[in-house]
């Protein structure tokens, strides 16, 4: 019984002659298609370019005086919902007042928010866009309205529980989207 147990022994004692290497550091490399943009069709008093990334957009919800609809993107489980609301004599400041007031609900989670003007005076577009840092719901936020007629209020947010790091790809590619919807927006008089 010895014979066997001393070259067993040393089998296992000599047979393992690689050394051990660390792994290389790996990184995750998240590629999304170019975007394609075409206008969307749709019974609401604007029109705009929606990437052919996201589904096709199926009904107008209504509540109230506001209608909405949603920019889904189901490959990065994400989606942007749009608001509109007719602007009259007296609401375009409680208009505005809501839009900033939702998105400065986020300072409780957000690392950081900026505010990117953008104007349109052609097609009289004027809105903000807000970006929202950290671990926010919501990582992108605007408006525009013409000031007379129309508001149109958007928010991007994932499923999934908001970690900065994990959507941060698919954010910065949808907020390109976000861009391409307020400079696309036209007003139907």
């Amino acid at each position: 019984m010895k014979r066997i147990v001393i070259p067993l022994l040393s089998f296992f004692m000599l047979g393992c002659g690689d050394d051990a290497l660390p792994k290389p550091k790996g990184y995750l490399r998240l590629e999304y298609p170019a975007a394609v943009y075409k206008k969307a069709i749709i019974p609401l008093p604007f029109s705009f370019d929606k990437n052919k990334l996201a589904e096709p957009i199926s009904k107008v919800k209504t509540s109230g005086k506001s209608k909405g609809i949603d920019v889904k993107y189901t490959s990065l489980k994400a989606t942007i919902y749009l608001t509109y609301k007719a602007v009259n004599s007296d609401n375009l400041d409680s208009l505005l007042r809501d839009a900033q007031n939702l998105t400065q609900k986020h300072t409780i989670k957000a690392d950081e928010i900026s505010q990117n003007e953008f104007q349109n005076s052609e097609h009289k577009v004027y809105g903000m866009l807000y970006e929202i840092g950290g671990d926010a719901a919501s990582q992108s936020q605007f408006y525009v309205t013409d000031s007379i007629n129309h508001f149109l209020s958007g928010s991007l947010y994932f499923y999934a529980k908001p970690n900065y790091d994990s959507i941060y790809p698919a954010s910065e590619y949808l907020k390109k989207d976000i861009k391409q919807i307020m400079e696309s927006i036209r007003w139907k008089d």
